[in-house]
């Protein structure tokens, strides 16, 4: 039997909600559009021109009309706005105890590794019922990362960091498409999502080998770049230390002012390719830059690497 289905199947926790609000705005839409364009008609086929009805005296002023016109659209778009905001910071504030997991969009693929260190090309496995958190960032152009089933989509962009996260509900399969045209081979920048229970997880992950994880490969990065004769305990040169920074403030030199910044993924790659743009206070600029040294999945394996020393230094880390 031929089947087209009007939605996605609902396949994660949040997919519901945005449903939810979807729908909502449909009917209030198709509801005014009813009603508009049912009283046009009637009035074009009442007053049509030959028709005898009385024309005279017609009314100049409908104070309950005034008012009901702006009083209940005005109710519907506040709860409209309140309902979307809710499900905005739903969607855009991820569980603490969410799996990261890094996303490189490149024309024209997607490229993703699990923190355990398994990658993957335009595939992309989780586990049924854990959150999962992406970080994503593009290497030549804008993209965006849509799951319909999700109902989750975010932009990729070039030069920065952004996320999604989302928590499966239903194990399957499920599309993963580029929303932003980004080329000629737009349409083949396709993938899929295969949700997994946890024991298959574990297992898919094993499968892969017992090879080093990211923030290990990161390690290795660090080292292999000369980071560390300057940023760790053997350090030759004065430079700030990375132990426990991740997410913490840092003072930056700001003219004859001193400013704070929080150490998050967007400072941690501006000071590895713009170390001038925000120079720690105390710290002469004498940092190098590695734009053009260090492609942006490398980068992420380095985040990783120092989020770890982070987690480390607050004894959560492994």
């Amino acid at each position: 039997m031929w089947n087209f289905p009007l939605f996605p199947d609902q396949a994660s926790s949040n997919a519901a909600r945005v449903d939810a609000l979807f729908l909502f705005e449909l009917a209030v839409i198709l509801f005014f559009t009813t009603a508009i364009c049912a009283a046009v008609l009637i009035l074009v086929i009442r007053f049509r021109r030959g028709r005898m009805v009385d024309r005279s005296g017609p009314p100049l002023h409908a104070p309950w009309l005034e008012v009901t016109w702006i009083v209940i659209p005005l109710i519907l778009s506040l709860i409209m706005f309140v309902w979307s905001a809710e499900v905005f910071y739903r969607l855009y504030s991820p569980p603490p105890d969410a799996a990261e997991i890094s996303v490189v969009g490149k024309q024209w693929m997607w490229y993703l590794q699990h923190p355990e260190g398994r990658s993957e090309i335009n595939e992309l496995h989780v586990p049924l019922g854990r959150p999962v958190k992406l970080m994503m960032t593009s290497q030549d152009v804008i993209h965006s990362f849509y799951v319909p089933a999700f109902r989750v989509k975010q932009d990729v962009l070039p030069g920065r960091y952004t996320s999604l996260w989302f928590q499966p509900t239903k194990a399957g399969t499920y599309h993963l498409f580029c929303a932003e045209y980004c080329g000629t081979s737009h349409s083949e920048m396709v993938g899929s999502v295969t949700v997994m229970e946890p024991a298959e997880y574990e297992s898919w992950l094993a499968a892969g080998g017992a090879g080093p994880s990211q923030a290990d490969e990161g390690e290795r990065l660090f080292v292999q770049h000369h980071c560390a004769g300057c940023h760790r305990g053997s350090q030759v040169v004065n430079a700030p230390r990375l132990e426990g920074v991740f997410g913490k403030p840092v003072p930056i030199q700001d003219g004859k002012q001193v400013k704070f910044v929080t150490a998050d993924e967007r400072y941690l790659r501006d000071s590895i390719l713009m170390p001038r743009s925000e120079v720690v206070a105390g710290y002469e600029p004498v940092m190098p830059s590695y734009q053009g040294q260090i492609g942006e999945p490398d980068l992420l394996k380095i985040l990783a690497y120092i989020k770890s020393l982070a987690a480390k230094e607050t004894g959560t880390g492994r």
